[in-house]
Order: C-alpha cells, then sequence, then structure tokens
C-alpha cells in the first residue's frame, strides 16, 4: 500500500465523504477536503488537520475556481474522488441553466476532472466516481436531453446521472489511461446518511428518514469502505481500471447501457459540448 498520497475528496463535509476523509487520514494520507457548507466542511477539515475549500456544484464557477486553487495548491494529486451528489425532487435550473441533478452529479465533477486531467495525468492519479446501484435503473439515456426537458421526474433524472458516472469512468479510461490515469466508479452500499433527506421526492425522503427504512443501511464509515480501498490501492494489481465496482468487485449486474463504448464517447462530447 502506498503511503502519503494528496487526496482530494468532494462532498466530504458529511457523509461518506467525510467518513473516508477521516479514514484516509489515519492512514497518514494528506486530505483536502471539498464541501459545500460552510460550516460542516471546515469542521471536518480542522477535526483532521486538513486543507478545505468550498465549492457548490450548483456554481460551474466556483467549480472552475476550485480547479485553479487546487492546481495552484498541490504539485501532484494522487486521488481524485468525484463524491458529491444528491438526489432532489421538483425540477430546477442552476444558475448555469443545466437541471441540477444533472449537474452536481456528472458536469461538475465532469468540469472539475477535465480542468485538473493534466495534474491527474503527471502525477499518475486514480480518479473515483461516487455512483450508486440506481444506474441499473436508468431508461434509455437521451444524449439529445440531459437535462431531462422533454419529461422530469426526480427518481429518473437521478438514475441516469449515476449512469452517466460510470459511463464517465469508462470513457475516461480510454482516453487517458495510456497517459497514467486510473478510473474506477463505485456503489457504496444504501448508506444511513442526509443524503436524500433534503429531496423534495416523497419516497426518497421516506426511505432517507424512516426509522424502521433507515434500520436496513450502512453506517458512513462502511460505505466508505470502497472508495478507501480504491483511494489507497494498486491499480492494475488490486482493481481493473475503467470498471465499476460493488463490495470490491467489479459489478457483475449493471445496466447495458454502461457497457456501450458509443454511449460513453457521446456523453464525454456532448458534456464538453454544453460547457463550451
Amino acid at each position: 500500500m502506498n503511503q502519503g498520497k494528496t487526496i482530494v475528496i468532494t462532498g466530504a463535509s458529511d457523509g461518506i465523504g467525510a467518513a473516508s476523509a477521516r479514514q484516509l487520514h489515519r492512514e497518514g494520507h494528506r486530505v483536502v477536503v471539498v464541501g459545500r457548507s460552510p460550516e460542516k466542511t471546515p469542521a471536518v477539515a480542522r477535526e483532521i488537520g486538513a486543507d478545505h475549500y468550498l465549492a457548490d456544484f450548483t456554481c460551474l464557477d466556483e467549480v472552475r475556481k476550485l480547479a485553479t486553487d487546487l492546481d495552484t495548491a498541490y504539485p501532484r494529486i494522487d486521488v481524485l474522488a468525484n463524491n458529491a451528489g444528491g438526489v432532489f425532487g421538483d425540477r430546477a435550473k442552476t444558475v448555469d441553466g443545466f437541471e441540477r441533478t444533472f449537474q452536481i452529479n456528472h458536469l461538475a465533477p465532469f468540469l472539475l476532472t477535465t480542468l485538473l486531467i493534466d495534474k491527474l495525468a503527471a502525477s499518475r492519479a486514480t480518479v473515483i466516481q461516487t455512483s450508486s446501484v440506481a444506474a441499473r435503473l436508468a431508461r434509455k439515456l437521451d444524449i439529445d436531453d440531459l437535462n431531462h426537458d422533454r419529461e422530469f421526474n426526480p427518481l429518473r433524472a437521478y438514475y441516469a446521472a449515476k449512469l452517466e458516472n460510470i459511463l464517465f469512468t469508462k470513457e475516461l479510461h480510454r482516453r487517458y489511461h495510456s497517459r497514467g490515469i486510473s478510473a474506477a466508479a463505485f456503489h457504496p452500499g444504501n448508506v444511513a446518511t442526509s443524503f436524500g433527506t433534503q429531496s423534495e421526492s416523497r419516497l426518497m425522503k421516506f426511505i432517507t428518514t424512516n426509522r424502521v427504512t433507515r434500520a436496513t443501511l450502512i453506517t458512513p464509515e462502511k460505505g466508505a469502505d470502497q472508495l478507501v480501498w480504491l483511494a489507497q490501492s494498486e491499480p492494475g494489481t488490486d482493481w481493473e481500471p475503467g470498471a465499476y465496482y460493488e463490495k470490491r468487485k467489479r459489478a457483475k449486474r449493471v445496466n447495458r447501457q454502461a457497457l456501450d463504448d458509443d454511449l460513453a464517447r457521446r456523453l464525454w462530447d456532448r458534456s464538453d459540448e454544453l460547457l463550451a
């Protein structure tokens, strides 16, 4: 196991992001805490003696500033964990004009990764996407309607975004593995965190706040296991880059679309176009 890596974790002010930050700090790594909350983010950072950055992924200018700040502050970034995400309810557009589930879960981490791509390649970095088993439920992905303008449903938008995380991982591997980047996506398990509690979706709110359903969920510490494992272990030896993982193993059951090389390429190209 390599010690002393510089590991950037987004969505690290709570849940599995914060739990991962604590575990990786205990293992001797230099953790960089990124979060949206001006209260929780510095609190987690102070607890482990880490640097922290505030960035709200509903604003792409904040993502651009984050990328610039990280690139300036760190000579190398060994791991970028794109962990920030969320599931919401009523359809809403961000200040950038994108549907917020799509922007927060896919477009913002796509932008952050691509802005840092030269630093990540030079560092031979691992890039990790926190996806979800919910990707299996995604309907046919419409590259021409990633904002769900034609038909919006909060859970379908989330399912699509989690599929996009896997497709992004696949295409990141195809484009940049030869330059040294190792990419992986994973499902953390059904975790008892604040994730989903602010959703306007009645179903998601019930699942994440009801005492009976919460009793079936795992702790953030257990949910952080795979992120910590992927961050510390050796790509190509301990796990295969470009793949999606569940329970530290390459997932056997996936949405068929997650295997579509052409769809992954088209998603990347369309994301680029939207950001241009």
